[in-house]
């Protein structure tokens, strides 16, 4: 299904609620085992926690009339194009934050990160104490195989683009704020976005 993107680019300062990564209400998959040593993962390794899934991703007609490189978040229709050469893009099916989380504006890609550890920030341990502290990359961890930091001029925004070990959740508005895709799907984009990619929310 086709999908009109407005072209003209969101100006301003990125607003929110300055939460983070990962809070979909349940801390069920929040627990972290041990990782196997020198094991080397994989985005679709079958797990309880991240079950095999076919991947989204399709290249369609570019509809956001951005440079090649750019990323763009439909946070309405729940896509994330990433455009490319010749007036074509890729599109993946994202999940997006929850009412009340949901921002837009203009960011960049800050840092890049391969099974990244997870810090909770300090507003969501106080709705969710049981969370860990800290939380070593891995299958279980919420922020997924691969994560992309978004960054403006004020510094980091502590929102994400990250994959995720709810792969129900893509498709939906459930996150604080941070935009996560199927764990195949955020290799994919990560193997294909480099710092400085900039991002558009909508």
């Amino acid at each position: 299904m086709g999908v009109a993107i407005a072209a003209a680019a969101v100006a301003g300062v990125l607003f929110s609620t300055g939460a983070q990564a990962f809070d979909s209400g349940s801390s069920s998959n929040l627990i972290l085992g041990p990782q196997p040593h020198g094991q080397v993962h994989r985005a679709n390794l079958p797990t309880e926690l991240n079950r095999e899934v076919a991947p989204t991703r399709t290249e369609v007609d570019d509809p956001t009339g951005e440079h090649p490189g750019t990323i763009t978040v439909d946070s309405r229709n729940r896509y994330l194009y990433l455009s490319m050469e010749g007036g074509r893009s890729m599109r993946y099916d994202i999940g997006v934050g929850r009412e009340g989380f949901a921002w837009s504006g203009r960011a960049y890609v800050g840092r890049r990160a391969e099974w990244p550890a997870w810090t909770p920030p300090a507003d969501m341990l106080k709705r969710r104490p049981e969370l860990p502290r800290v939380m070593k990359g891995g299958i279980a961890n919420p922020l997924g195989a691969r994560a992309m930091y978004l960054y403006n001029g004020h510094g980091d925004t502590m929102f994400r683009i990250h994959g995720t070990n709810e792969p129900d959740t893509i498709g939906q508005a459930v996150s604080s704020g941070c935009i996560r895709l199927l764990n195949d799907d955020i290799v994919d984009l990560y193997e294909r976005v480099k710092v400085g990619a900039t991002v558009v929310v909508l």
